[in-house]
């Protein structure tokens, strides 16, 4: 199937098998900010080709797998309200599948699906009570809870980045005034460390670990504030849901070793002692694959689900001809 991960400063899409195996990947940074939806879709499509091209002709395709850096309604694949990119009320679904010729689209939350990977493909021994704590330009929580996804009543719950930790901080995207996200996302970690909050994700963490690993006593300040009020949010969590273990991904991942002191010291000091006392944290070890594999195991479940009822999808309705995407489907 084929997977992606849509985030303000990045796409990601790869080709996925069973089994969380990635056969092809490609990831483009968006040095100018977020795109339309319009705009994504098309980039999506210039990326997709490729990959899909590079695959054996017998394969079947099982559909496309998105994670989305928003609110989204599991149903219908509609996101209603991505902060950080700007997008309101986008039928992202839809129109991927009339981009792309598919017409088995299928996406979620990326910090969802993020925890849904670690859960099935990641080695915290399948944990019954799990938290996967994304750290992107925002913050957001995937819940399993008793094995299963904690969603909501409409696939939005984990919107831990939008939950209030400093009532005298700074003004987020949402509107809200101290969000978790103010304090612990990208454009926190750039303005503790001193850095423009216009460098793109992947100049700023090696930037930032180039500074650490030469000792740098400013960045060691900031990746120490980062990670008191990381450890804060976490300790939150840890009251509230009582997870055996919590996962940290996204770029928190990459800086794990030096934020690591500064999380546990503050999530301890947070939370009780019961609870406290029956979690761990840890680094994901899917490293920057969380979203791409969860995404997959979204569109694979329904295969395995129900393998009778599965066919390779068709072009969407209205497709005039089989279009490029498509190559390899009956």
């Amino acid at each position: 199937m084929l997977a992606v991960e849509l985030e303000v400063d990045f796409m990601a899409v790869a080709t996925v098998g069973l089994g969380g195996h990635i056969f092809d990947k490609v990831r483009v940074a968006h040095s100018s900010g977020p795109q339309t939806p319009k705009e994504t879709v098309s980039q999506l499509a210039a990326l997709s080709a490729p990959l899909l091209e590079a695959l054996p002709d017998d394969h079947a395709m099982a559909g496309v797998g998105l994670a989305v850096a928003g609110v989204v309604r599991r149903q219908d694949g509609f996101v209603h309200v991505a902060p950080n990119l700007g997008w309101n009320n986008v039928p992202l679904a839809g129109m991927v599948s009339a981009g792309l010729g598919f017409d088995r689209v299928m996406m979620a939350n990326e910090a969802d699906l993020g925890a849904l990977a670690e859960y099935r493909r990641g080695t915290v021994g399948r944990k019954r009570h799990l938290i996967f704590v994304a750290g992107e330009v925002g913050v957001g929580i995937g819940i399993i809870y008793d094995g299963r996804p904690m969603l909501g009543t409409a696939g939005y719950a984990g919107e831990a980045g939008h939950t209030m930790v400093n009532p005298e901080g700074r003004r987020c995207r949402c509107g809200a005034v101290g969000c978790w996200e103010t304090e612990v996302g990208e454009e926190a970690l750039a303005r503790l460390a001193g850095i423009g909050p216009d460098a793109a994700r992947e100049g700023l963490t090696a930037e930032i670990l180039r500074r650490a690993h030469a000792g740098d006593p400013e960045i060691f300040g900031a990746l120490n504030e980062l990670g008191r009020w990381l450890g804060v949010g976490i300790g939150n969590l840890i009251n509230t849901f009582n997870p055996d273990v919590v996962v940290i991904g996204g770029f928190f991942q990459e800086l794990y070793p030096f934020l690591e002191q500064s999380v546990n010291q503050a999530a301890q000091e947070m939370a009780l002692t019961a609870p406290w006392l029956s979690v761990t944290i840890r680094r994901s070890e899917l490293g920057g694959d969380s979203a791409l594999i969860g995404a997959s195991e979204l569109v694979f479940a329904e295969v395995i689900t129900n393998p009778t009822g599965f066919a390779t999808p068709r072009p969407a309705a209205g497709s005039e001809a089989t279009p490029p995407l498509a190559k390899g489907m009956s």
